[in-house]
């Protein structure tokens, strides 16, 4: 079982990045009107809209730590899902805004203060870079994406860095747009596959075949099963799985040899530190109640 520990350690983690990147999303737009970039402002506006997702991805982690209840009866775990999937559909959004400012320039650079876009570039790529080292140690899907928001911003700022110190020796204002894209593109791709995976847990599919392999192969190991069918392995936010099994067990079971047989399959199950699992056995040849017609 995880431990409130470990859940609070996520939540103070959000917590962190949140409030970095609030902080320094209202030092950017000062910065973008003070250095005339508007690399930086569309940079801001990005960066505002992280604000807003992490903000949302904390509420909901904080709240996913309540206990079940009568509606609610596994709990409120996928809530940290839903933040997940929020925070990588503006991520998405906030992506398609940088593309569409952008592009544009392609055609019509302009040359910014580099002195000022320098600066800012080292102080955004230590601030956003620390945020995402905080985050780069959760394991959830919410940490994950939010991860991706704050990678996207330290490579902004790279990109930021790399052409201040080029337009400080060259007048290529356009290399500032190219790399724009370069990034985003990148980071699109990268958000695109955890909104996908993200989807995939809200469907209730399999979290990871590796673990369910294992758990087939723990359950075939045990001489007193002589099958098993319905085993459905999902997850309440990418981090806490939930397992149910129909076990069909050997003729010569007795009743004690199943209390014996539950307590062993107990062990046997605890290494996989699932949150929920529901076992039944099921004697020789008995019918199954869930069987499809």
């Amino acid at each position: 079982m995880h431990s409130h520990s470990h859940d609070d350690e996520s939540n103070a983690r959000i917590g962190w990045a949140f409030f970095l990147n609030v902080g320094f999303t209202i030092i950017e737009f000062i910065g973008g009107v003070l250095t005339n970039s508007t690399a930086i402002m569309a940079d801001a506006v990005h960066d505002l809209g992280d604000s807003l997702s992490i903000g949302l991805a904390w509420i909901l982690a904080k709240l996913g730590n309540r206990p079940a209840s009568q509606n609610f009866s596994y709990g409120y775990k996928r809530l940290s899902l839903l933040g997940s999937l929020i925070n990588g559909m503006v991520l998405i959004a906030g992506s398609a805004w940088v593309l569409y400012q952008s592009i544009p320039r392609l055609s019509n650079p302009e040359m910014p203060v580099t002195e000022g876009m320098l600066a800012l570039s080292i102080f955004g790529i230590a601030v956003n870079g620390f945020a995402a080292f905080k985050l780069s140690k959760g394991k959830t899907m919410n940490e994950k994406v939010l991860n991706w928001h704050l990678l996207e911003d330290v490579l902004g700022w790279v990109a930021v860095f790399i052409v201040s110190i080029v337009l400080m020796f060259v007048e290529w204002p356009i290399l500032d747009p190219i790399l724009a894209i370069g990034f985003t593109l990148f980071i699109l791709f990268n958000v695109l596959r955890n909104v996908g995976s993200t989807l995939k847990l809200f469907l209730q599919g399999v979290p990871d075949k590796n673990l369910a392999k294992k758990i087939e192969d723990k359950l075939k190991s045990i001489p007193e099963f002589q099958s098993f069918h319905h085993l459905h392995l999902w997850s309440l936010d990418g981090e806490h799985h939930v397992l149910t099994v129909h076990i069909e067990l050997n003729a010569s079971v007795s009743l004690e040899d199943q209390r014996t047989l539950k307590r062993r399959l107990s062990q046997e199950l605890s290494e996989f530190d699932l949150s929920h699992t529901t076992v039944e056995f099921e004697l020789d040849n008995e019918h199954c109640r869930d069987q499809q017609k």
